[in-house]
């Protein structure tokens, strides 16, 4: 059992016993929950059967599911720190504001600035915490007395200078810089010295803050940093009787004294590590807890030209953030750090006095979850065909027995989305209801699943390569996947029953707006999971700051699958060395051609478009041939997508003989009730549109409605798509609908898998080769049957499969397109 402090277990027990939590579909948890001992809570309300009663792991995704309901997003969300920040400190230091040979780093400080400039007319208040006069001023003398130096001078050891002499001088070219830079973004600045002595005036402070307050109030950023010319504290600089021993700890004072929303410390790495940052083996560390990291933590060496270093910084951010001001050390060599922050995202490492509730003490780091999640699929590979049979059997039955807490969960989360405001399409995708994601059509799908052929340890080949030396090509899992997803909790239980089955571990960072659903779906599933196997099987990754430290894990992790935007794809294949299967959006087309049945169009279209539209296999754009311009049933089949709620866009043709609006792209998936129009001379023009604006890497589903064969071979063959329909709706585009049981996604990719990726798609294969003591012996050892290699046995993976009673799906392994004819 791990354990908790007694304090925070008091603190998240009064929030939830005050909080409308029941609301959310737990039984009666405003009495339901006690505290029975310092270190543990107990649910008191019944528990489904296979979630026997039992006292409550603190660290387990249920108890984390309840508790982000009751706690505030404050509680729970780090990127929340940052919503109402009014006031921030920022503290730069010599190593950003100078370069490696002393001289000051224009470009840098020009960035800052500008960044700073940026935030003021924004309405933040901004105090700047420089640092950088003594190694400026000591670049300045050097040089000075490089000039005036004779000969013999430059003959003798050179004596080093005074640093107060250093700071005098550099202090005034310092301030000089900001002034002008500031100047030529038209904002005013202000110049404050201060000493450690200054501090022990409670005068002082109290005019100090007045001051701050009323130049903030007329946009002005002041700029401190301490008078280091005229300061009487000697080396080491740190005793018990100081105030402030750097600029460091002045910056976290001064946050203190002005009452500030966010300390941010500028460094020269992206933040705090595990040790070292030239270390390779070193981590990042996204949120500080000093009940975890203080005793972990390697420091390296101090800053190279100031006196402070990554020590320094961090006695100040825990100082600060103790007094409950969040903090954030990040790089300051970066341009918009500052402003990204301030947007939420995860820059740096923060520093927060809550930081203990976000994240269990005790949680293990990627590399140990990618770790235990190939020890465990090893052991699932070792069981036999009938026990992963029955493990999946076990886990559908699970997920119907707990229907009404999955459902709690699940709309829990769809209420949340809708209060944030995100959009309808998301919102469609989140929510768990009848039909194929349904509780009972994802138990439905996991069965079929069970019940298909074994996966593993398939023989594809076998070849007599001489006598009785026996080759075998067989099938095998991957390893270890690591799935990004967006959304959809569904994908989770698709997902999960698909890794058991190929016998993969199994990595799932799932979005944020989906956090209960993904949390209870996973205790669920890995409750099912026997003791033999291990319930590390299955991860789920808890923050997005995990996904950067998983990404360079590519001696550990096989494939990654990002499931959502284009933007999301692109920017993990952009950040790792492991293989990733893109799964990108779906702009599918459906064209009309001049020869077909309307009626059946009509048909085609409306479900294309109005069956799922949130679904990435929706129409989005329809092609008609130039001759339907006039047609009637074409203006009913237009007249009833709107009836249906369809906002209807137009290109360039359609725009203007439809009086439509103009599309912004001809390239977008709506993910909604709309879609884009166009007209096309014939169906080259129609090829031609879906290569162009389907961008053909990343085709995914396209379907042409003719009832001329010729046109619609034409159009099967050339269109170079993941997957390619006669007379049938892309809504087939599905690995359920295709007959593979589930599906990690529909692969956009051209590598290993393409279209709906199933059991197939997380395979590999491996060779086994079965002798009797051969040996090479310079190709003199063994007489090679190369001219009539005995096949002895050979899976043709050629073949057609009947998924509907009139629909059949013709598989072209060697090209990974899928075609869809209506016969």
């Amino acid at each position: 059992m791990q354990r908790w402090r007694k304090e925070n277990w008091e603190v998240i027990f009064r929030k939830i016993k005050s909080s409308q939590a029941a609301n959310s579909g737990w039984q009666a948890i405003g009495k339901g929950l006690r505290v029975d001992s310092p270190d543990t809570l107990r649910f008191a309300f019944e528990w489904p059967a296979s979630l026997p009663a039992q006292k409550l792991d603190p660290h387990s995704p249920i108890f984390h599911s309840v508790r982000n309901q009751a706690l505030s997003p404050m509680d729970t969300d780090p990127a929340a720190c940052f919503k109402n920040v009014k006031r921030l400190v920022v503290k730069v230091g010599t190593a950003v504001v100078t370069r490696h040979d002393g001289r000051l780093a224009v470009g840098r400080l020009g960035a800052l600035c500008e960044q700073l400039k940026e935030l003021n007319s924004q309405g933040y208040e901004v105090v700047l915490v420089t640092s950088g006069a003594v190694g400026l001023g000591r670049q300045r003398l050097r040089y000075r007395k490089l000039v005036n130096s004779s000969l013999a001078d430059l003959q003798n050891p050179q004596v080093e200078l005074d640093g107060k002499a250093c700071a005098a001088v550099g202090q005034n070219s310092l301030m000089a810089l900001y002034d002008t830079l500031f100047s030529q973004l038209d904002v005013t600045s202000s110049q404050h010295l201060v000493t450690d002595s200054d501090f022990r005036n409670d005068s002082f402070r109290e005019q100090l803050s007045e001051t701050v307050k009323s130049l903030l109030a007329l946009k002005v950023i002041p700029v401190f940093n301490e008078n280091d010319a005229v300061s009487t504290r000697r080396t080491p600089y740190e005793d018990s009787s100081g105030i402030f021993w750097d600029n460091d700890s002045l910056a976290g004072l001064l946050a203190m004294e002005v009452k500030a929303d966010l300390l941010v410390l500028l460094s020269d790495v992206e933040g705090l590590y595990s040790g070292p940052p030239s270390d390779p083996n070193s981590k990042l560390i996204h949120t500080y807890i000093k009940e975890k990291h203080q005793a972990e933590i390697t420091f390296g060496d101090k800053s190279r030209l100031g006196r402070g270093g990554m020590t320094a910084k961090v006695d100040a951010a825990v100082c600060a953030a103790s007094s409950g001001i969040p903090v954030v050390i990040t790089s300051g060599y970066a341009t918009d750090n500052i402003i990204k922050l301030l947007q939420g995202k995860p820059v740096g490492t923060l520093f927060h006095k809550d930081a203990h509730l976000w994240t269990s003490v005790n949680e293990v780091d990627a590399r140990e979850m990618a770790v235990a999640a190939r020890e465990c699929s090893r052991r699932l590979q070792a069981k036999s065909s009938e026990d992963r049979r029955k493990l999946l059997l076990d886990v559908a039955d699970a997920l119907e027995a707990n229907e009404s807490l999955i459902m709690a969960e699940n709309e829990a989360d769809v209420a949340a989305a809708k209060a944030d405001g995100y959009e309808k399409a998301l919102i469609s995708r989140l929510a768990l209801k009848p039909g194929k994601a349904s509780l009972s059509g994802l138990a439905k799908s996991i069965r079929v699943l069970a019940d298909m052929e074994e996966p593993i340890s398939r023989i594809a080949k076998r070849t007599e390569l001489a006598d009785g030396l026996i080759l075998e090509k067989t099938s095998c899992p991957l390893g270890v996947l690591l799935i990004v997803f967006e959304s959809r909790p569904d994908a989770l239980v698709q997902i999960a029953s698909l890794a058991i089955r190929t016998g993969n571990g199994l990595l799932l960072k799932g979005g944020k707006e989906a956090r209960r659903s993904n949390a209870i779906l996973h205790k669920i599933i890995t409750s099912a999971i026997p003791d033999s196997v291990g319930d590390k099987l299955i991860g789920l990754v808890a923050s997005r700051e995990d996904i950067p430290d998983l990404l360079k894990l590519d001696d550990v992790i096989d494939l990654v699958i990002p499931r959502g935007s284009n933007s999301l794809v692109s920017q993990i294949k952009n950040s790792t060395k492991i293989p990733v299967l893109g799964h990108a959006d779906g702009v599918c087309h459906v064209y009309i051609d001049k020869s077909a049945n309307l009626d059946m169009a009509k048909k085609i279209v409306r479900d294309a478009k109005i069956d799922y539209p949130a679904a990435c296999n929706s129409m989005e754009t329809l092609l008609l041939h130039q001759d339907l311009s006039n047609n009637d049933l074409l203006k009913e089949l237009l007249a009833e997508l709107r009836r249906e709620g369809v906002t209807l866009y137009g290109g360039p043709r359609a725009s203007s003989l439809l009086n439509l609006p103009r599309a912004q792209s001809l390239h977008r998936e709506y993910s909604s009730l709309a879609c884009t129009v166009e007209f096309v001379d014939d169906v080259g023009a129609a090829i031609d549109h879906i290569h162009q604006h389907g961008r053909h890497v990343i085709s995914h589903t396209d379907c042409i409605v003719t009832e001329d064969h010729e046109v619609a071979e034409m159009f099967l063959h050339r269109v170079d798509s993941a997957a390619v329909f006669h007379n049938a709706s892309t809504r087939f585009c599905d690995g359920a609908r295709f007959g593979l049981g589930a599906e990690v996604g529909v692969s956009t990719s051209r590598v290993h898998a393409r279209g709906p990726v199933g059991v197939e798609g997380l395979l590999t294969t491996r060779w086994i080769l079965r002798g009797s003591g051969q040996v090479v012996d310079g190709d003199k050892g063994v007489t090679y049957n190369q001219e009539k290699t005995k096949l002895l046995e050979v899976h043709d993976f050629k073949k057609f499969v009947k998924i509907r009673e009139d629909v059949f799906m013709h598989v072209h392994v060697m090209s990974y397109c899928r075609i869809l004819r209506v016969t």
